[in-house]
């Protein structure tokens, strides 16, 4: 059945009324490659999306000849893991099919007068601190500190807005040459190109520089128009934190991408994705022999704690009949 109709929350998120929302199906196939003869311990790690108030995930399915476990990583991630010992085969395939049920996300109180009651989480410090390529630095303080003063801005509304204003008008959509994808704000301040890792590398460093608790989540688009097909890369946002508000979400490289809905895409997370996981500089579960993750919504591997790049992959997305997916 469909996600069951809320009315709006205190916080001000409407989850009903003029949401929209997007039933479909999602395939995840994962293949670890060119295993070399003779390797002791292949591992494989996968994010498993999860269960919150705009998205509802059912009938999750993996098929794979390999045992595997759930469990749950940094920052309560989901994840999959797989660990074959003396693989016999040069290959591990893995595919994960679900289904979900997303609904557009709109902070109301973004253009209200009203204010939240809500007790402000307890988990805000955390949202504060940087992260490996986004540091909160003196000259980052300097920069985002330079924004607001310009903008006039005093509340955390105020000084976000300045924030996602300035990224949207100083930096363009832009996938070319090397350097982009990886949400190093220190090149995407230098480059002011790239993608929406870039983008939102510079929205949530600005924040917390100016104190706002900022974070990151990460997963995949779907077009617009609705149907079926293949999805070729992920797409991340941003939320902040407002006193009196709550969480706002964001999306400024959707509104570089789109003008005309640069007001829209400040306070709302349109139906259009999927949501994998949270954070940057993840550590997965059992713990990688590795670096800690960038972000996380691709398959990782290892061969004898090594990382192995020979994944190939595939995710079709499929929309369904409204009210098709069965609530857990």
């Amino acid at each position: 059945m469909r996600l069951a109709p809320v009315m709006l929350l205190c916080s001000g998120i409407m989850l009903a009324g003029s949401a929209r929302e997007r039933d479909f199906t999602f395939d995840y196939k994962a293949t670890v490659k060119d295993i070399p003869a003779g390797a002791q311990k292949v591992e494989l790690w996968i994010p498993i999306p999860h269960d919150d108030p705009y998205q509802r995930i059912a009938d999750l399915h993996v098929d794979t000849p390999y045992p595997y476990t759930i469990t749950t990583g940094d920052q309560g991630n989901a994840i999959l893991h797989l660990q074959i010992d003396h693989p016999k085969g040069a290959s591990v395939p893995v595919t994960m099919t679900f289904q979900a049920a997303r609904r557009e996300r709109i902070q109301t109180l973004v253009n209200a007068p009203a204010k939240s009651d809500a007790a402000p989480p307890s988990d805000l410090a955390r949202w504060l601190k940087p992260d490996r390529l986004v540091p909160v630095d003196g000259q980052i303080r300097t920069w985002a500190r330079e924004v607001v003063d310009a903008a006039h801005a005093h509340t955390d509304l105020e000084m976000a807005r300045a924030i996602y204003n300035h990224i949207v008008a100083t930096v363009k959509y832009d996938k070319t040459g090397k350097g982009w994808g990886r949400g190093d704000i220190y090149y995407a301040c230098d480059a002011r190109r790239g993608n929406c890792t870039d983008f939102h590398a510079i929205f949530i460093g600005y924040a917390r520089a100016m104190g706002i608790p900022a974070r990151f989540a990460i997963g995949f688009p779907l077009p617009a128009d609705r149907g079926q097909g293949q999805i070729t890369g992920y797409h991340c946002w941003a939320e902040f934190y407002a006193k009196g508000i709550g969480w706002v979400p964001v999306d400024a490289s959707e509104a570089a991408k789109n003008p005309d809905k640069r007001e829209y895409f400040f306070g709302a997370h349109d139906e259009n994705r999927v949501e994998f996981s949270k954070g940057r500089d993840l550590v997965l579960t059992p713990r990688q022999q590795g670096d800690p993750l960038n972000y996380f919504v691709y398959p990782y591997a290892e061969v004898d704690g090594k990382e192995s790049t020979a994944i190939e992959t595939r995710y079709v997305y499929q929309d369904v009949t409204a009210g098709a997916v069965a609530a857990r």
